[in-house]
């Protein structure tokens, strides 16, 4: 149950962040105008903002692979950002992908959709079991 609040009070600023966006832009942008915004936004209220931050997926030592997270919040928080009619299970997908990959644990996928749209992911580190 613990697992569930880790980082709380920041995913909670994070997503009023979000909704401040939301509604002064409404829906229609591309993701990068709600990218560009949010990071405002965010750095406005105090908070490191990192656009775009590489994720390098590691295989037996070897990179096979490499990610951009669209925001890295206070080196915590990995946000994926979406501008689509609704999200999938794709989408959820990716961001627990982001958490494998890193040692964060604590991920936000935000639609900036017609509907606002917000799901959690949590992947702890205790279970990450990725070969380096």
């Amino acid at each position: 149950m613990e697992e569930k609040y880790l980082y709380k009070e920041l995913t909670s600023e994070i997503i009023a962040a979000f909704y401040i966006v939301y509604n002064e832009l409404g829906f229609g942008f591309l993701e990068k105008v709600y990218e560009n915004a949010l990071v405002h936004e965010l750095r406005k209220r105090g908070f490191d903002a990192e656009q775009q931050k590489p994720i390098q997926v590691i295989y037996n030592g070897v990179k096979v692979g490499e990610y951009f997270a669209d925001i890295l919040v206070n080196d915590l928080v990995i946000l994926e950002l979406k501008a689509a009619e609704g999200l999938c299970h794709e989408n959820e997908l990716q961001l627990l992908n982001y958490l494998k990959a890193t040692e964060k644990e604590i991920g936000l996928l935000l639609n900036f959709g017609a509907k606002p749209e917000i799901k959690r992911k949590i992947f702890t580190n205790d279970k990450k079991k990725i070969a380096h």
